[in-house]
């Protein structure tokens, strides 16, 4: 596990290109953290890593968005508004979550993942393919604690 501290949206923004860059096809990564924590700035560092000029914004209302025109497609999904995994998959979201056709980033994971606790290590479901867990914590207006864990997937 390991555990960073962003100073500002910049920081996060540069984060998440690291990540992007490094970003294989099937890759799931899920975030956990609360409104305003930075979940949508570290997808918008992966998706400009990806190579996507797409602009990336919170889903909220559509649940899911896709951005193209980088090396891989990204999905972008936001499961605030569902509350468990069973509505996740009524909502048809499960292909992108077990094996997606470029990246998935899911923004509130602990809507399909409800046993997996901030900081916590974790096991994914053996038909997941989640590649990383991210848990962003407020620490001050400007500063965030970002940890994740990699599941070796």
């Amino acid at each position: 596990m390991a555990t960073l501290i962003s100073k500002s949206p910049e920081e996060t923004l540069a984060l998440g290109e690291e990540w992007g860059r490094e970003a294989q096809r099937g890759w799931v990564i899920g975030m956990s953290g609360d409104l305003g924590a930075g979940k949508t700035q570290l997808v918008k560092g992966i998706a400009r890593g990806l190579g996507s000029s797409d602009r990336v914004h919170s889903p909220t209302f559509a649940i899911l968005n896709e951005c193209g025109g980088g090396r891989l497609r990204l999905f972008h999904i936001d499961l605030y508004r569902l509350n468990n995994a069973a509505e996740v998959m009524g909502a048809g979201l499960e292909e992108y979550l077990i094996n997606p056709d470029g990246v998935t980033v899911v923004e509130w994971i602990e809507r399909w993942l409800p046993f997996a606790p901030q900081g916590a290590r974790f096991q994914a479901p053996s038909s997941s393919r989640i590649r990383r867990l991210v848990s962003i914590e407020t620490l001050s207006e400007m500063e965030r604690r970002i940890t994740y864990e990699d599941s070796g997937a």
